[in-house]
């Protein structure tokens, strides 16, 4: 899968970002794309892994974070990704732990988890959603 070469200096959220704050479970840069351990804590999320839990998303770390350290994580609305995107493409939790990739990019074996649209160049009006079926 080519996923996107995130600037994670780029990463922004909109004006009608939804977040949360939690604590990183894991080393995490901007951009990278997380879900929510059992513990609590945000960890690297990946299509294509052997748990369920970590196949579902929750949303893109907004700054990077090590392990223990506090993560402010955009769940809902438009982010400047740091990475140039084709407007009207989805965009997809890739198969490498953190990743985001276009919907052309899925492949046999990832569970598809749709993060969102792009509106621009720029960014993504992020809306996940993970029914975690296999393609």
């Amino acid at each position: 899968m080519t996923a996107l070469s995130i600037t994670a200096a780029s990463v922004l959220a909109g004006s009608d970002s939804s977040r949360d704050n939690g604590r990183a479970g894991v080393a995490v840069t901007a951009g990278q794309v997380v879900y929510k351990a059992a513990d609590g804590t945000y960890k690297l999320a990946d299509a294509n892994d052997a748990s369920a839990i970590v196949r579902k998303p929750k949303g893109i770390a907004l700054h990077a974070a090590a392990i223990n350290q506090p993560l402010a994580v955009h769940l809902k609305g438009s982010i400047t990704v740091g990475a140039t995107v084709t407007p009207g493409v989805a965009y997809y939790l890739g198969g490498t732990a953190g990743t985001i990739v276009p919907v052309g990019d899925l492949t046999t074996g990832d569970h598809p988890a749709f993060l969102g649209m792009a509106t621009s160049a720029t960014e993504i009006d992020i809306e996940i959603q993970s029914p975690d079926a296999a393609l």
